[in-house]
Formats: structure tokens, C-alpha cells, sequence
């Protein structure tokens, strides 16, 4: 269940609610958390990541380029080419088009043929323009994902620096937060809270041996590079 106001974590506001309970109704049981503790949850979960990223940068980075599926730079690099290389092909296919209607007008090429021929040209054409377009959406979104990246990195700076939650280092750092149904445990209702980073999303701090084998990982790797270099 989304926290709406996740970006602006006002001293004043004593609870925080499920954002899908209206008026004593809807789709969900009820559920306060105190902004003191939603705070102080929040506090420690920038202060896990700030203090992970400072200590083990690449194992995050490595952890990142895991989830996403993919190096960033090396996807922009790719659509890039291919964004260039579509519309090279476009602008190739307006002046073959041209070019074979001449020869239809001048008499050098049947109607039958420069009708098969158009129709090729324009069947490339617009799935090109298609592909095109979809790689510049693509590429748009994997720049938002590196200055996003920035932001964050600069947030985490900022939070280490003053150790403590400001509207600006909140801004920069989280995307949404989620406060989940209540759970009972022990006769205790529990409420779960999930904090989405940007850039990042859900990112759990690794485990001792998730690390070891991150790092392990990232030898092998660095190994094969220098191999292949």
C-alpha cells in the first residue's frame, strides 16, 4: 500500500496511514504508524545504504548492474548506434524511394516492379521508425536512471555529512515508501515498511556471505577482463 507523502515527513503530523483508507472506509484495515518511528526507520535505512556504498562502492555497483540485467553505459552505447543507424536508414530508403519513382516516371522501371519495390521500402521504413522511437524511449529512461543514480550518490553524501533528514536529502534519496496491512505476532501488530530508493528501488544491505561471494565475483570478473585485454 502506497505512503503518499513519503517526500515530506512533517514533524507536526503525530501518525502516518495507509494511503487507500478514506473516511472509515475502503479496501484495508486501518493502519497508524507514529512519524517518529516511521522517521527513525527511515534514518536507519539511509544510514545502512550511506555507510554500505562508502565501504563496498563496487560490490554495489556490481550488485545494481546484477539487478537491472545489464551495464548502463554499455545499453546507452548500444541504443545510441542503433537510434543513429535506423534514422541513417530512413533517410537511405526517402531517397531510394525518390529515385524509383523517377525511373517509374521516365520508363525505366514497370509499374509492377516499383510497386513491389515501394511497398518494401515503405514496410522497412515504418517498422524502422518504430524501433527508433522505442530505442529513444529507452534511451531517455536509462539517462533519467543515471542522473537518478547522481542524485542519489549526492544524497547519501549529503546524509553522511549532517547525519540527519532534511526535506532536500529526502527528495533526493527516496522515491516512495509503502506501509504494509498489520501483521500480529505475539498479540503485537506489526507494520511492515518498505523503503524504495531512487535510482535503486528495494535494495536489501547483503548478508556476510552474500558479500564474500559479490567480491569473489567481482575478482573473477576483473581477472577474465584483464585476460581478455
Amino acid at each position: 500500500m502506497h505512503f503518499c507523502a513519503a517526500k515530506s515527513l512533517k514533524k507536526n503530523q503525530e501518525f502516518f496511514r495507509c494511503a487507500n483508507y478514506k473516511d472509515g472506509r475502503g479496501t484495508c484495515t486501518i493502519h497508524f504508524i507514529r512519524d517518529v518511528v516511521l522517521e527513525r526507520i527511515v534514518t536507519e535505512a539511509i544510514s545502512e545504504l550511506a555507510d554500505f556504498v562508502r565501504c563496498y562502492n563496487n560490490v554495489f555497483t556490481y550488485l545494481l548492474a546484477e539487478k537491472k540485467g545489464a551495464d548502463v553505459k554499455k545499453q546507452q552505447k548500444l541504443l545510441k548506434s542503433k537510434i543513429e543507424n535506423g534514422k541513417a536508414r530512413i533517410a537511405e530508403l526517402d531517397k531510394l524511394f525518390s529515385r524509383i519513382y523517377e525511373d517509374n516516371i521516365l520508363g525505366k522501371l514497370s509499374d509492377e516492379r516499383y510497386s513491389r519495390m515501394a511497398n518494401e521500402y515503405e514496410s522497412e521504413q515504418s517498422h524502422l521508425t518504430i524501433d527508433v522511437a522505442k530505442s529513444e524511449k529507452e534511451l531517455v529512461e536509462l539517462q533519467k536512471q543515471t542522473v537518478d543514480m547522481k542524485m542519489l550518490c549526492q544524497g547519501l553524501m549529503e546524509f553522511t555529512e549532517m547525519k540527519q533528514l532534511t526535506p532536500t536529502v529526502i527528495n533526493k534519496l527516496i522515491e516512495r515508501i509503502e506501509i504494509h496491512k498489520n501483521e500480529k505476532k505475539h498479540s503485537h501488530n506489526n507494520v511492515k515498511v518498505d523503503i524504495y530508493f531512487t535510482a535503486v528501488g528495494l535494495f536489501d544491505i547483503p548478508s556476510e556471505q552474500k558479500l564474500i561471494e559479490t567480491m569473489n565475483k567481482i575478482r573473477e570478473q576483473n581477472k577474465s577482463d584483464e585476460k581478455s585485454a
